[in-house]
This record gives C-alpha cells, sequence and structure tokens, in this order.
C-alpha cells in the first residue's frame, strides 16, 4: 500500500494542484513562493495536527465570496432573502488516494468506496468545514448585531451630547466614524477569532471514476455531493503513520509541541527534534531502552547496581544533612507533630542524560591515548553538524516507533500494538546549515535509514514514503530526476480580487522516460548541476565565450539590473543540442533566452562552415532555429526574423525566446556604413567593438583579431579573416584573455544579446506585477 497522489484544493497558493507521490523519495523543488510550504503545511495541517488552522490557510481569492455569503446572512435581517452559498468551492481540502494490493483489503474495508470494488485506487477528502453551519451563522449575526448595537448607541450619546448645539446628528456622527467597525467587521474578521471554535476536519469517501487527469499542472478534483456523510473518526488511523521534521529544528529557538498523544511523554512536551541532541537522546532512551520499564534479564544487573549506589549515596546524604536538619529543629520546626524532614535520593539511568552537557563530541588528538581525547559538548559543534545528526537520529526514531522497537512495544494494548501498514515521513528543506556534499550524502542515505530493520528490508506490506521540499540545487542533483515535483508560480488571473496561484509539474513525465533525447538531458543537468529548478528564468548560452564573458558584462552594466534582482541560471549548451531541453523548459513553464550561434553553412556543397553573405543561398546549422524557434533554416530569412518571430509565447504566461546573430551598421574603411553580418558570438563581439579591438595588447585570438582589423582591405576580406582566427583558436582563453584586459570594462555587449537580455528583464517584471498583484490589466 502507498499514497498514488494527493490532491489539494483552496489553501493556501494552491488552489487546484495535484502531487504524484514516488513509492519511496518524493522532492517538491520550485523558485521561492512557489508553493512547496504551502503543499508541507497542507499534510501537516490534515494529516498531523488538525487544530492548527488560521484564515490564512484559505486561498485569498476566497475571501470576498466567504464575506459576501456572510453579508447575504444579513439580508433577512433587512427583509431580503439571502442565496444559499456553497461552501464546497471555498473550504481548504486535500484528497489523499491509496494504492492498495488485493491482498491489503483487510486494512480499507470501511474506505471502500462500493462492495464491487476491483482493485482501484482508494480516495479520501479531508476538509476543513464547519462544524454547524446554522450555528456559525446564528453566533456571527449575534456577534455582528452586539456590535452594531454597541456602535449605535455610542454615535446616539454622541449626538445628545452636542444637541444643545446642534453640531453632530447621530447620522453625522455614525458617518465620521464610517472608517471605525467593532469586531467583527467581515466573516473572515469573525473568523480570525473563532475558527478553530467553529471549524473542524471531516473526512468524505471519494469516487474513483470520477478521477480527472490534471492540464496543465492543474487538477480538477471531484465535486463532493451536497449529501455526502462524513466518515466517523480518523480513516487513516491504524493505516498511516505520519512523522515530521519542520524546517525550524529547534536550534536556538522554542520547541514545538509534541505531534501526536503518543509522544506528548517526551522530555516532558519538548518535541523529539528539540533544540539538543541530548534531549532527543533521553527521548529515544525513555520509549525504548529504559530498563525500569518493563525489565528484562539483562537489565538485572543494572538495576542492582543502580539500587546499590542509590543506597550508598542515601547514606552519604543523610550523613551531610544531619548538621543542617539539626540546626533547623532547633528553630522549632519540626514539631511534635509536624513531619520530619528526610532527604533520599531517586536515581533514575535517564537522568544521566539530563543535563546540558549529557552528549559530548570527541576531538580527534595527535599522537592521544585510548581514551585521553579531548571531548566537547555537543553545542560546541557546528550547527550543521549538529543539524545532520539531529535529523538522522529523528529518523532512526522514527522507524523504531513504527516498528515497536525494545519497550515500547510491549507496554501497548492490542490495538495500539499493530503496525501501520504505511509509514508517511515529513522533511522540510533538510539543506539548512548543510554542507553541499553532506546534503548529496543525506539525501541518498535518508530513505535507506527509514528501512533498516529486519522487517522492512525487502517489505512490499510495509511501505515507507519519505516527502521532501527543499531550495538546494545540491540536494535535488544527487536525487533521482524522476522524483522531483516542481511547483510553478502562475501569474494572477485577470479578474478583480484574483491573487496568484500555483501548479505542480510531473517530472516523472519527462525524466521516465527512456529515449535518447530524455536520458541526454538527465545526462546533461547532472553534469552541469544547474539550479533550474530553483531559478526565475534561465539563460542558454553556446559556448564557454558567451558563458564568461556575458555574465560578467550583466553584472557590470546598469542596463542590466534588473536582471540582477532576479534567480537567473545560466547552462552553457551547444546549439545542436539546446532544442533537447525544449520539452524541460516547457514543463518547467521557465522565461527562457537561448543565446546562440546562427552558423551558416553552404546551402549547395554542404560545407560546414562559411562565411555570412546574403543571397548566398546558406543554411543554418543550429538545430535550435532550425527544428524549435522560429523553425527556420534558410540564412537569409533568419537574418530579416523580426522580434515577435522569434519568441514562443505560452498562454499561460511564460516565454522562451532565441537570440542570434543579426544585421548591424559598421563603418569599416569605407565612407559610408555597410551591413556586418556576423556568424558567432566572437566576431560580432569584433564588429560591434571595432576601435577597441584595433589597439587592445593581448595574445592568441586578441592578437589575430586586431592584425585582421589593421591588414584586411574592406569588410569582406576581415570576414575571412576572422573565420580564420576562429578555426583555430581557443575561444576560451580568448574570453578569459578579455577579462583580464583593462579594456573589458569598456566592452560592449553584441546588440543581439542585449536584446535578448532586455526582453528577459521586461518578462520577468510582467511575472513579477502578475504575480505581486501590480499588473493594472484588470479584466472587468
Amino acid at each position: 500500500m502507498h499514497i498514488q497522489h494527493i490532491e489539494v484544493g483552496n489553501f493556501r497558493k494552491l488552489q487546484s494542484v495535484r502531487i504524484d507521490f514516488s513509492e519511496e523519495t518524493t522532492i517538491f523543488v520550485g523558485a521561492n513562493n512557489s508553493g512547496k510550504t504551502s503543499a508541507m503545511i497542507a499534510l501537516r495541517r490534515f494529516l498531523v495536527d488538525r487544530s492548527d488552522f488560521s484564515i490564512h490557510d484559505f486561498t485569498l481569492t476566497h475571501w470576498a465570496k466567504i464575506d459576501a455569503a456572510a453579508v447575504g446572512w444579513e439580508q433577512p435581517v433587512l427583509g431580503k432573502e439571502s442565496e444559499p452559498f456553497d461552501w464546497g468551492v471555498v473550504l481548504p481540502f486535500i484528497d489523499v488516494w491509496l494504492s492498495v494490493p488485493v491482498h491489503e483489503l483487510h486494512y480499507v474495508q470501511k474506505l471502500l468506496p462500493t462492495l464491487d470494488w476491483d482493485g482501484e485506487c482508494i480516495g479520501v477528502r479531508l476538509r476543513y468545514e464547519p462544524k454547524d453551519i446554522q450555528a456559525l451563522k446564528h453566533e456571527y449575526l449575534t456577534a455582528k448585531a452586539a456590535a452594531e448595537a454597541v456602535m449605535s448607541s455610542a454615535y446616539e450619546q454622541e449626538s445628545l451630547a452636542h444637541e444643545s448645539t446642534s453640531e453632530v446628528t447621530a447620522a453625522e456622527a455614525k458617518k465620521e466614524g464610517s472608517d471605525f467597525a467593532l469586531w467583527p467587521r467581515t466573516m473572515m474578521d469573525f473568523l480570525s477569532r473563532r475558527m478553530r471554535a467553529t471549524f473542524e476536519v471531516r473526512a468524505y469517501l471519494l469516487d474513483p471514476a470520477n478521477l480527472v487527469v490534471p492540464k496543465d499542472g492543474l487538477a480538477s478534483p471531484q465535486i463532493l455531493p451536497v449529501d455526502s456523510e462524513p466518515l466517523e473518526g480518523d480513516p487513516f488511523k491504524g493505516l498511516i503513520r505520519i512523522d515530521e521534521i519542520s524546517a525550524q529544528r529547534g536550534f536556538g529557538h522554542s520547541p514545538r509541541k509534541a505531534l501526536r498523544e503518543e509522544d506528548a511523554a517526551d522530555d516532558q512536551g519538548e518535541q523529539r527534534t528539540g533544540k539538543k541532541l541530548s534531549s532527543q537522546l533521553r527521548s529515544y532512551y525513555t520509549q525504548h531502552l529504559d530498563p525500569f520499564d518493563t525489565p528484562e534479564p539483562k537489565d538485572l544487573q543494572a538495576l542492582q547496581a543502580l539500587h546499590a549506589a542509590q543506597t550508598a549515596f542515601g547514606k552519604r546524604l543523610a550523613d551531610s544533612f544531619s548538621v543542617a536538619l539539626g540546626e533547623l529543629e532547633d528553630l522549632g520546626y519540626p514539631g511534635v507533630t509536624d513531619p520530619k524532614l528526610i532527604v533520599t535520593p531517586n536515581i533514575k539511568p535517564v537522568d544521566g542524560l539530563n543535563h546540558p552537557s549529557a552528549v559530548h563530541y570527541e576531538v580527534p588528538t595527535y599522537l592521544a591515548e585510548k581514551g585521553d581525547a579531548h571531548r566537547l559538548p555537543e553545542d560546541s559543534n557546528g550547527l550543521g553538524y549538529q543539524n545532520l545528526v539531529s535529523i538522522v537520529f529523528a529518523l532512526m526514531s522514527f522507524r523504531d516507533k513504527w516498528m515497536k522497537v525494545g519497550k515500547a512495544g510491549r507496554t501497548m494494548q492490542d490495538e495500539e500494538a499493530r503496525i501501520p501498514p504505511l509509514h508517511l515521513v515529513l522533511i522540510e528543506e533538510p539543506e539548512a546549515h548543510l554542507h553541499a556534499q553532506v546534503q548529496q550524502v543525506f539525501i541518498k542515505q535518508a530513505y535507506d535509514v527509514l528501512r533498516k530493520h529486519d522487517s522492512l528490508k525487502g517489505s512490499k506490506d510495509l511501505r515507507t514514503q519519505l516527502i521532501v521540499s527543499t531550495h538546494s540545487s545540491h540536494l535535488a542533483h544527487e536525487a533521482d530526476f524522476a522524483s522531483l515535483r516542481y511547483f510553478r508560480r502562475l501569474p494572477a488571473p485577470a479578474t478583480t480580487g484574483a491573487v496568484p496561484v500555483s501548479s505542480v509539474v510531473n517530472l516523472s513525465e519527462i525524466f521516465g522516460n527512456k529515449d535518447k533525447t530524455e536520458r541526454f538531458v538527465r545526462r546533461y543537468l547532472k553534469a552541469t548541476h544547474c539550479d533550474l529548478f530553483f531559478a526565475d528564468g534561465a539563460i542558454l548560452v553556446e559556448g564557454p565565450a558567451e558563458r564568461i564573458l556575458v555574465p560578467h558584462l550583466v553584472r557590470a552594466r546598469e542596463d542590466y539590473d534588473y536582471l540582477e534582482r532576479c534567480y537567473i541560471t545560466w547552462l552553457e549548451i551547444g546549439g545542436s543540442h539546446a532544442h533537447r531541453l525544449k520539452s524541460l523548459l516547457l514543463h518547467l513553464g521557465l522565461n527562457t533566452l537561448i543565446i546562440t550561434d546562427i552558423d551558416a553553412k553552404d546551402g549547395v556543397t554542404g560545407k560546414k562552415v562559411a562565411i555570412p553573405k546574403r543571397g548566398a543561398g546558406l543554411k543554418a546549422r543550429n538545430e535550435t532555429l532550425k527544428a524549435w524557434i522560429p523553425a527556420e533554416e534558410s540564412f537569409d530569412a533568419l537574418l530579416d526574423k523580426k522580434h515577435e518571430e522569434i519568441v514562443f509565447n505560452d498562454p499561460s504566461g511564460y516565454a522562451i525566446r532565441v537570440a542570434y546573430q543579426q544585421p548591424i551598421s559598421v563603418t569599416y574603411k569605407a565612407k559610408e556604413p555597410v551591413e556586418a553580418l556576423a556568424n558567432t558570438f566572437e566576431d560580432a563581439l569584433v564588429y560591434e567593438n571595432m576601435t577597441l579591438f584595433e589597439t587592445m595588447d593581448g595574445a592568441g585570438l586578441i592578437a589575430k583579431f586586431r592584425d585582421a582589423i589593421a591588414d584586411s582591405p574592406n569588410l569582406d576580406a576581415l570576414a575571412k579573416e576572422l573565420e580564420n582566427a576562429l578555426s583555430d583558436g581557443s575561444k576560451a582563453k580568448f574570453a578569459l584573455d578579455l577579462m583580464y584586459s583593462d579594456e573589458i570594462d569598456s566592452l560592449k555587449m553584441p546588440t543581439y544579446i542585449h536584446n535578448g537580455l532586455i526582453w528577459l528583464a521586461e518578462q520577468l517584471k510582467r511575472k513579477e506585477e502578475g504575480t505581486t498583484g501590480k499588473s493594472t490589466e484588470v479584466a472587468a
């Protein structure tokens, strides 16, 4: 048994999404504010702590609808009829769909949708809804009427106070105070105080026949019939054990309360992932190892030793306190009838862990004898190491509690002792304070830690599913890409009151395939260690020279200041391969600029390299230009493409643009400007920085370009000399030489790249305005 997927609706940014779960590890990735945290909180709210909801868990778009419904409740008071309100369209919910083998039918008998169940997935909706709508309505109207009565009384008194002078009437006083109102101003204002008392989570069965495949990352959850009856109790009790490690793991923070009743005794309510590792060890010891709890024969020696120590220590305490207690008796206490003071110790094994220095780290010491190494308390170690040890120990504790290891399994009733067939573990941002290499090791080992038990090895009946949310490209890089779920930010719909929402893309649809293109993408991303899954936008460049120089020029020029504010990922990929990322970029919906070379070739002979020239029947070798954008091979046609013809605009709001060499006007050893046609980034750079290169010091390509500018009689000859120089010169070394030169600050960005960068900045600005609701284009 495992969770196949969940569908989340009306919860924060997740208005309607499906999140597919891998059978082992699922990783949530995406840019900041894309909905990853909302998804983890939704799982926590509905599956872990159902009393922790707030009004901010409702999607903001629905606030106006809920307030309008409450205004409708007030209409009958004014002599009007109110229309019934459909709460189902605004209530937060999560649909959990389980894949259950036939041999595990006994676990889910109460969750079967029909008696004719034949093995399809089983769905349960957990919805946060009013306990009693009529009672809620009555309480709201009562509070509203009470507030109105107080306000009206105050206005009348103010009017009477000024009656003699006729300065202020009751109506005028009310008008002057129109911006002020007592609680509750609106229904959402009322719920900000009363929601936990008036709402609760209820469970409903769903119909597998009504499952709809998501479209463009947005789900279409089934509509729950109005007459649906909720299930009694927790539908997942005894079925799923859920454990969680939140992003704030308590290092320097107050501990959170325990997540469930059986953990309430952990360290006087301190959460198992609290500040100190000693707290976690103490909790683990109490639940699984304490010899005082149902002792075994092997505990007898330790208990006898403790008893002897307690007796000896008791005698010593009695002797030590005898003088002090005798002095107390001289003062008249205790008297004849008063109870006498006796000091006696009560030593328990866990007391050895009940202090800040219970856990030490042994410092490696040069040539130290065994037992002579230095030891430091746990808070002397780095936060990263503390965090790693804490997380791993928490995972071990989760596993052992699930499997009832040690003492924990001997003190439970039969019903409690049953092991749930599914263990769901949630980890939020494990990368905090961790070195990049440690992050990679952690994500490879975490699932194995959760399965390191004899009963779990190879078991298909006891399943573990690990859900991790992360901002770390290192962690995502090391994971199986098919386990990634990409959270994509969507702009607010062009309707009044709408807010930005998110969609979720299942990257297993891309990386689960085995064809050559997907295999290339997988290998390429592994090799480049890119952060594509967390970026605001992407820039793909042709070769090493662009990868070295263009980012530097972007950082150094005010024209691109906005791009510096954004999270841009740079990928170096040849023009013959950029198109292979098409499927991935389309799935991610990422604004992307592809900086590539036109790479002219002879259209007749097929010679791979040709000097750019109009009317010569040349063709482009570049596969991205030929097969994707703008899907054109003719060199002449590419030169004359308009801006809108080299951009792919998706209806959902993102766009992909190519930037390749296009004609520029230069003056070179002629009175009139002439058209220059570049073939690569390097010769385009020369054409637009002619004056700079003709005097620039340097060797290699810089020297060859300098000589070509000086010796060529005209532009056609210069083009041929530049081509010859590039055919056997090192482009990467050329870029590094430019970076080292004094002229780098004066270098002009090639126009085709400049225009592309300005386009990308405008595209990201438009996205920011749409995401933050700044856009003024709102539909009526």
